[in-house]
């Protein structure tokens, strides 16, 4: 079967990095110093009883697919990664196989897939310490295991991602989709996931402001889910993108707050005063109680803090390399900067459940609508279209790509 794959190497890394100073972007999926390409592979077998086959519906291109891409990963995150790898996370499909240890699942079950690969589906027991107090997408154990180094399906080369018609994954990773829930909802459970965790993990109070950096699909869910869990905060948006914007006004933001006029917009919202440095950048003093970064770059982080309230928490929700930061404004306001990544188990409304679960039924409610973020649908073969798409999201008015299958 044919296979989105990745793979790289020290040569082809000096060579990619060279040639696009001279061609752009397009060497990294197109060329002879190309990343990303078509490969046939085997149809997948069971790793073991626990596992099931699926045959892949939709998968979501995501922006950490186009970093992969791109060789803009930072290498400390290297060890947890092996290649070559059949890419993508953001998958729902139907069991096609199930092995003889799984309980409560069984062939035709359509299902969204929690892609991290953990101490229970590497076969690691006793659980580390994250996987055993509940959130096992932060697992100590990404390079161990009876499966090669890998966070999550589709940066490892034990078994392949969803950029494939057929993938292998374990029960623990399974969740049925709800009856009448549309396909091009399922396939966001992850993203939504991600941003009803950031959310949980730094719970905004009434009536606080809340500044999100970045509207694109994580900053327009971050949005959703702030309005869902902590509804009557005023939430206010940085976003260059004037379709990203108008998304965000369609997801409830209060305001749109241009870049070149953040300082006096923090001033007139939230009621800081704003004081100028002998050199660099204004630093208010108040501000916005929570700030979620959704970029997570060098410029976005230094503004987001100077723009943050005493004893404010900043989510570091992109996943950025290394950033050069300015740690007045966090000595000086007593600042929080929180680290974000993957979901876990959560209390909600009574509930103890996993996110996955939280961001399904909130779907199926239409509390949360994840479905019309899908702006472009691709098959596999087109897939240096969708990555060209998803590097000028403006010019092609795009949020989420996804390949069909």
């Amino acid at each position: 079967m044919k296979a989105l794959q990745f793979s790289v190497n020290v040569p082809k890394f000096l060579a990619a990095k060279t040639l696009r100073m001279l061609f752009g972007n397009q060497v990294f999926y197109k060329g002879p110093a190309k990343t990303v390409r078509l490969a046939d592979i085997p149809e997948p077998v069971l790793p073991s009883p626990e596992w099931v086959k699926i045959k892949t519906l939709y998968c979501g291109f995501c922006g950490s697919d186009l970093n992969l891409i791109l060789l803009h990963d930072s290498p400390s995150a290297s060890p947890f990664t092996s290649f070559p790898c059949i890419m993508g996370h953001e998958m729902v499909g139907e069991i096609v196989e199930t092995g003889p240890s799984v309980a409560g699942f069984q062939k035709g079950d359509v299902v969204a897939v929690n892609p991290g690969l953990t101490c229970e589906t590497r076969g690691i027991n006793p659980l580390c310490r994250p996987c055993g107090e509940g959130r096992p997408g932060n697992c100590e154990n990404f390079a161990e295991g009876n499966l090669s180094p890998g966070m999550f399906l589709g940066i490892t080369r034990s078994v392949n991602g969803g950029f494939a018609p057929y993938f292998t994954a374990h029960r623990s990773q399974l969740y049925k989709v709800p009856d009448g829930l549309p396909l091009e909802s399922a396939v966001m459970t992850e993203p939504v996931a991600v941003a009803l965790q950031t959310v949980f993990d730094n719970m905004p109070a009434p009536e606080e402001k809340i500044l999100v950096i970045g509207g694109g699909v994580i900053g327009n869910l971050v949005i959703q889910s702030i309005k869902t869990l902590a509804p009557g905060c005023g939430i206010f948006l940085i976003e260059p993108s004037s379709f990203a914007a108008d998304m965000a006004r369609t997801a409830g933001v209060d305001g749109i707050i241009p870049a070149k006029e953040a300082f006096s917009r923090t001033a007139d919202i939230t009621g800081a005063r704003i004081y100028k440095p002998m050199l660099g950048m204004e630093i208010p003093m108040g501000g916005f109680e929570r700030v979620y970064d959704t970029v997570g770059i060098s410029a976005t982080l230094n503004v987001g803090m100077r723009l943050m309230a005493a004893m404010g928490t900043l989510s570091v929700v992109g996943i950025g390399g290394d950033a050069k930061l300015d740690l007045t404004p966090l000595w000086l306001k007593l600042q929080t900067i929180k680290g974000v990544y993957a979901y876990g188990y959560q209390t909600f409304n009574g509930q103890h459940q996993h996110v996955f679960e939280i961001a399904l039924d909130l779907m199926k409610k239409g509390v949360i609508t994840a479905g019309g973020l899908v702006t472009h649908t691709f098959a596999l073969a087109d897939y240096q279209k969708m990555i060209a798409v998803n590097l000028d999201k403006e010019k092609h008015r795009a949020m989420k790509t996804v390949v069909a299958f």
